[in-house]
C-alpha cells in the first residue's frame, strides 16, 4: 500500500504555504474562483456551493492540525486532507496545468493554489468552524504540553497493540505507517506489545522515540514515496520502514516484515522483542 503523508509532510506543506523559505505567502491573499476538474475533490459542501461560497475570502493564516492543512478565512475554514497522495502548493495562473491538478484556486494577485492528487483520495472541506472535522483528534505529538504522563494515560486502558494504537488519530494526531515503525524502533519496542503492558520507562521511551522520529522528519521536509507529497528526502534515512532484510542499523539483524491491522510494519527482531 502506498505511503500517505503524515504529519511531517504535512507540516512541511503548510511551512511553504505559510512562506517560509522565500515560498511566496498565502495568508493575506483572497480567493476571486475556483476551478474543479474532478468536483467530488470537494467533500464538503457540494461543489456548485463551494464554487460560490470561495469566492472573495480571504487566507488569514495557514496552519496544521493532525494531517489536515487548515486555512483559517476571514469567515470560516479550508481544510484539506491529503490522503495518499496528494499535495498543494502555490502556482502562478500562467504556468501549464500538470496532470492531476484537480482544483486550483484563483487568487487575487495572479497566483492560484493547486492541489494535485493522482489517485483522488485527497478531499477539501469549507466549513463554518473547523473543530466539526478537527474536534474528535487526539493530541499534537510535538506540542509543548504534551508529556509522557499524558501518553500514559492514553495507552493504559488499551490492550490493543501498539502499532495501530500509534496510528488511531483519535489517540494520537499525525502519526501514520512511517512515523509509528521508525518510533518504535528507535523505542525497542515491538509493534504488537499491548499498549497497557507499557512500564512507566518504557512509556517514557516512547514519548522521547515519537518525537525524536517525528522531529527528524521535519528535518530533512518530509519523505517522498510513491506518490506521496513530492520534494522531502527522509525516506533515506529510514531505520525500518520499507527495509526488509537490510540490516538494523543499531544491531545488524535483517530487518522484518509482518501484516498489522492490515498495514505492512517493520521492526528489528533483536531491538524490539514481542516479550520484555
Amino acid at each position: 500500500m502506498p505511503a500517505m503523508p503524515e504529519l511531517p509532510e504535512v507540516e512541511t506543506i503548510a511551512r511553504r504555504l505559510q512562506g517560509c523559505a522565500g515560498a511566496v505567502p498565502l495568508p493575506g491573499q483572497t480567493f476571486t474562483r475556483a476551478t474543479l476538474s474532478w468536483p467530488r475533490q470537494v467533500a464538503r459542501p457540494s461543489a456548485d456551493l463551494f464554487r460560490r461560497r470561495i469566492r472573495g475570502r480571504q487566507v488569514q493564516r495557514v496552519r496544521r492540525r493532525g494531517k489536515f492543512i487548515v486555512l483559517d478565512l476571514d469567515q470560516g475554514a479550508l481544510l484539506f486532507h491529503l490522503r495518499m497522495s496528494g499535495d498543494l502548493y502555490l502556482q502562478p495562473q500562467t504556468v501549464p496545468i500538470e496532470s492531476h491538478e484537480h482544483t486550483r484556486l484563483q487568487l487575487a494577485d495572479g497566483w492560484e493554489l493547486r492541489f494535485r492528487d493522482p489517485r483522488k483520495f485527497g478531499r477539501m472541506y469549507l466549513v463554518d468552524d473547523p473543530q466539526e472535522l478537527l474536534g474528535g483528534l487526539g493530541p499534537e505529538p510535538l506540542a509543548d504540553d504534551f508529556r509522557p504522563v499524558h501518553l500514559a494515560r492514553l495507552l493504559a486502558a488499551r490492550r490493543r497493540a501498539l502499532k495501530p494504537a500509534l496510528m488511531d488519530q483519535t489517540i494520537l494526531a499525525g502519526l501514520g505507517n512511517i512515523y509509528a515503525d521508525e518510533a518504535l524502533h528507535r523505542a525497542g519496542l515491538h509493534p504488537l506489545r499491548p499498549c497497557s503492558s507499557l512500564s512507566p520507562e518504557e512509556v517514557r521511551r516512547l514519548w522521547r522515540a515519537i518525537r525524536a522520529a517525528l522531529r527528524a522528519g521535519l528535518r530533512h521536509n518530509g519523505a517522498s514515496i510513491d506518490w506521496a507529497y513530492r520534494g522531502g528526502g527522509f525516506q533515506h534515512h529510514f531505520r525500518v520502514y520499507r527495509r526488509t532484510g537490510k540490516p538494523c542499523p543499531q544491531c545488524g539483524t535483517p530487518i522484518q516484515r509482518i501484516v498489522v491491522a492490515q498495514r505492512s510494519t517493520h521492526f528489528c527482531p533483536a531491538c524490539q522483542p514481542e516479550r520484555p
